[in-house]
């Protein structure tokens, strides 16, 4: 069976910098320790994604429509079709101070998240941070080993990705329940104006969804920590 767009597909990758083979990316949580970039806060093992709709690499993205269901694929991405490539406008100035209002003590090569981007810290002199915002894999050719697995057929599921894949949360944040086109999702508590964009885009990826209710689940995550320039 061929992979189209639309299709919900779990898939397996590691995605690695060509020039270097350093690997930044995996579903495998063996690969990761042993290339040492295991995180204990992730998530390993297969994932699930929409073709089409840019929850990969544009060009991992485009790559995958056509191909086939467990069979195992190595594809190479030219910067654009990946990170992109380094642009001097994403390099700001940020005074000091308002690191200091937010109490953190800037250091060269710290990543910062600053109005919701992350950035990693240039410099730190005469009372002025420069921070790079753009991708640290900007520039880069990307080589993945990847391996759809599997189509994921099953409604309920489809739109439980659909709300992983939108608010970034952790698989057991997320409990959906369907029944005759009503959706049924508890999660973390969601602004009225979040659950509408929300359930539009459910009812876009799922149509068979027309109606979705949302349940609160009390164990919030708690919210990081971020510097905001604003003044707000």
């Amino acid at each position: 069976m061929n992979i189209k767009k639309g299709d919900f597909v779990e898939l397996e990758y590691t995605g690695k910098v060509t020039e270097d083979n350093f690997v930044f990316d995996t579903t495998n949580e063996e690969v990761a320790k042993e290339k040492g970039i295991h995180n204990p806060e992730a998530e390993y093992g297969p994932t699930v994604v929409c073709i089409g709709q840019r929850h990969l690499l544009k060009g991992l993205d485009e790559f995958l429509v056509g191909k086939e269901l467990g069979k195992e694929y190595t594809v190479k991405l030219p910067p654009e079709l990946a990170f992109g490539k380094k642009n001097a406008q994403f390099l700001k100035l940020i005074p000091l101070t308002a690191f200091k209002k937010a109490k953190m003590m800037p250091e060269v090569g710290m990543q910062v998240e600053i109005d919701g981007q992350m950035g990693i810290v240039k410099t730190v002199s005469g009372g002025r941070v420069v921070v790079d915002f753009n991708h640290p894999l900007a520039s880069k050719e990307i080589e993945y080993q990847i391996k759809p697995v599997k189509q994921i057929t099953d409604d309920a599921e489809k739109v439980k990705w659909v709300i992983i894949l939108t608010i970034h949360i952790k698989k057991n944040k997320v409990h959906v329940s369907l029944t005759d086109g009503k959706a049924t999702i508890k999660t973390i508590k969601l602004p009225e104006v979040f659950q509408k964009e929300l359930t539009k885009k459910i009812k876009e990826l799922v149509p068979t969804v027309k109606e979705v209710v949302y349940e609160e689940n009390k164990q919030e995550e708690k919210p990081k920590q971020a510097l905001n320039t604003s003044g707000q």
